[in-house]
C-alpha cells in the first residue's frame, strides 16, 4: 500500500528524505529491541564440539525448538534432550517479531477457510486450545512473558480496506470470535490516528507478549528440567544410522535416537524444507519510551495490537515500557534466499517505515527511533506452517509460519513431536499436516515470481485493492506470497 495521501495530498505526507524522518532515525541502534535489554537475561550457552549422544536432538533453539523440547519432556521426563542452534539466543524470528500472539494456526480465519474448509472448525478450536495451553505452560514454568490479553485492532486507511474488513466480520463471528465494528470516530477514539477510517476489533484469542522474555523463560525452564542447550553450534548434515540419526557439523558428531528440525526460515537439513519455505525479510522500528503527554496524545488506552488492512500491511503496538513498535509493509526476498547480517539493515525501507509512522502518528514528530532491525520470516505458498517426518519417524520438522508463529509454533512443535513418536491423533491426521504446501520453484523462477507478486500487490493497493491478472491467477491456484 502506498500510505501517502490517505489524510491529504501526497505532498502533505512525510517522505523518506524529510529532515524529520532523518532526525527520527539518527543514532538508532541496529539491534532487535527484545534481545538488547539488560533486564532480560539471555546468556548464551557454550557451544559443543566433538562426539556426543542424545535421545532427541532439536536443531534450532527458537520458539519451535524450545516448545518441542518441553513437550518431549512432558511426554518422557527422563528423555535426554539436546537443543542446538547455529546462532545466539532468540537470534532468528523468535527474537525479531512484533510479539503478536494469535490463536490462529492457519494464518487467520480467511486463509484457513480457503485452504481447509472442511476441517476449519476443528483447526479453529485446536488453535484456541493451543493458546490456552501456552498460557498454562507459562504459568506452570513460572515464565513472565508480559502477556497482555488486549485483542487485535484491524484498521482501514481507505474505504476499500474498510469494505474488506467488514466483509470478513461474519466469518469471524461464525468462527466464535467476539468482534466489535468501529466507524471513523470510534476507531480514532481507540487509537488516535488521522489516517484511520474504521476498524474491526477482535477481542478474544489474541494478545501481546514480550518475545525476549518468552525466549529467555523457555530456555531457563528447559535447563531447569534437565534439557541441554548449546548455542553457536551448527549442524550441516544428517545421516541415517542403525540406531537412529547422526547429526554432523563442523567438528561435531551427535548420535541421536530422533531428530527434530526447527530451523524455520534458515536452510533446512531436509530437502522438503528447502522447497517449501523461503526467507522473506521484514523490518521493524521501535521508538524511545514515550513520556506521559505523548502517550496520552495517542489514546490507545486499551493497548491493542494493531494491523492495517492493506496487502502491504503494517503491524504496530505498545511495548511494556510504552515504546511504539512499527513494522511490516516491505517484505523483501533476496535472490537465492540470502540470509544473515549483510541483509538485516535496509536504509531505504527503514526510512520509508519512519515516514509512514509519522504519517500515521504525526504526534510522534521529534520522537527518536531507538532500535531498528530486520529479521527473516519463513513463508510457505499457503502462508501456514508445514510439518512432516522421514526415515521411519526418526526425523521430523515444523517450519514456515509466515509471520504468525508466536502462538502457532507451540502447536506445530507438538505435531512434530507426535510424528516422531508415531502417534495417531487428531493433530497428525489433519490435512494441513498430511499434505504439504505447493513447493516454491527453483531460481531464477522463484525470484522472478516473487518479484512479480510484490509488484502486483503494491499495484493492487494503489488501485483500491483491485487484484490484477497475476494475483487472480495465484488466488485460483491457492498459492501466494506474504509475510
Amino acid at each position: 500500500m502506498s500510505m501517502l495521501g490517505r489524510s491529504g495530498s501526497a505532498g502533505d505526507a512525510p517522505k523518506p528524505g524529510d529532515p524529520a524522518v532523518a532526525a527520527m532515525l539518527a543514532d538508532s541502534e541496529l539491534a532487535p529491541f527484545w534481545l538488547n535489554r539488560p533486564e532480560v537475561a539471555l546468556p548464551a550457552r557454550p557451544p559443543i564440539r566433538g562426539h556426543h549422544q542424545a535421545d532427541l536432538v532439536v536443531i534450532g533453539a527458537g520458539f519451535t525448538g524450545l516448545w518441542a523440547a518441553h513437550q518431549a519432556l512432558d511426554d518422557e521426563p527422563n528423555l535426554d534432550v539436546l537443543v542446538i542452534d547455529a546462532s545466539g539466543p532468540g537470534d532468528g524470528a523468535s527474537g525479531r517479531n512484533g510479539g503478536f500472539c494469535d490463536a490462529s494456526i492457519t494464518h487467520g480465519v480467511a486463509n484457513g477457510m480457503a485452504h481447509w474448509p472442511e476441517e476449519y472448525s476443528n483447526l479453529h478450536r485446536l488453535g484456541n486450545e493451543n493458546l490456552t495451553g501456552l498460557l498454562a505452560d507459562l504459568e506452570r514454568h513460572g515464565i513472565d512473558a508480559c502477556w497482555e490479553p488486549v485483542g487485535e485492532l484491524d484498521v482501514a486507511n481507505a474505504d476499500w480496506q474498510l469494505e474488506d474488513l467488514l466483509g470478513g466480520v461474519e466469518a469471524l463471528r461464525r468462527a466464535g470470535d467476539r468482534v466489535t465494528v468501529l466507524d471513523r470516530d470510534a476507531v480514532q477514539a481507540e487509537v488516535a490516528s488521522p489516517t484511520f477510517v474504521g476498524g474491526v476489533w477482535r477481542h478474544d484469542n489474541v494478545g501481546l507478549v514480550d518475545p525476549g522474555r518468552l525466549v529467555a523463560g523457555l530456555r531457563q525452564a528447559l535447563v531447569g528440567r534437565g534439557g541441554r542447550l548449546a548455542d553457536h553450534t551448527s549442524a550441516d548434515g544428517l545421516e541415517r544410522s542403525d540406531a537412529g540419526v547422526v547429526v554432523r557439523g563442523p567438528g561435531l558428531e551427535i548420535r541421536a535416537g530422533r531428530v527434530m528440525v526447527a530451523t524455520n526460515a534458515f536452510p533446512g537439513l531436509v530437502p522438503a524444507i528447502r522447497h517449501q519455505v523461503v526467507p522473506v525479510y521484514d523490518h521493524v522500528l521501535v521508538t524511545e519510551p514515550l513520556d506521559a503527554a505523548r502517550l496520552e496524545s495517542l489514546g490507545w488506552a486499551n493497548r491493542q495490537g494493531v494491523g492495517d488492512a492493506a496487502n502491504q500491511f503494517h503491524y504496530f503496538r505498545l511495548t511494556p515500557d510504552n515504546r511504539v513498535l512499527w513494522g511490516g509493509y516491505d517484505a523483501i526476498y533476496h535472490y537465492g534466499g540470502k540470509l544473515g547480517p549483510a541483509v538485516e539493515s535496509n536504509e531505504p525501507t527503514e526510512s520509508m517505515l519512519a515516514a509512514q509512522l509519522l504519517e500515521c502518528f504525526p504526534q510522534l514528530e521529534g520522537v527518536r527511533i531507538s532500535h531498528r532491525w530486520g529479521g527473516p520470516i519463513g513463508t510457505t505458498t499457503r502462508f501456514a506452517f508445514t510439518a512432516g517426518c522421514r526415515w521411519d519417524r526418526r526425523v521430523a520438522w515444523a517450519v514456515g509460519y509466515t509471520g504468525l508463529g508466536v502462538g502457532a509454533t507451540r502447536f506445530a512443535a507438538r505435531v512434530a513431536v507426535d510424528l516422531l513418536a508415531g502417534v495417531d491423533n487428531e493433530r497428525t491426521r489433519l490435512a494441513m499436516v498430511r499434505r504439504g504446501p505447493v513447493p516454491w520453484p527453483p531460481e531464477p523462477v522463484r525470484w522472478t515470481g516473487i518479484t512479480l507478486t510484490r509488484r502486483a500487490i503494491a499495484k493492487a493497493d494503489r488501485n483500491d485493492g483491485r487484484r490484477g491478472p497475476w494475483l487472480r491467477l495465484l488466488d485460483a491456484a491457492g498459492v501466494g506470497f506474504d509475510s
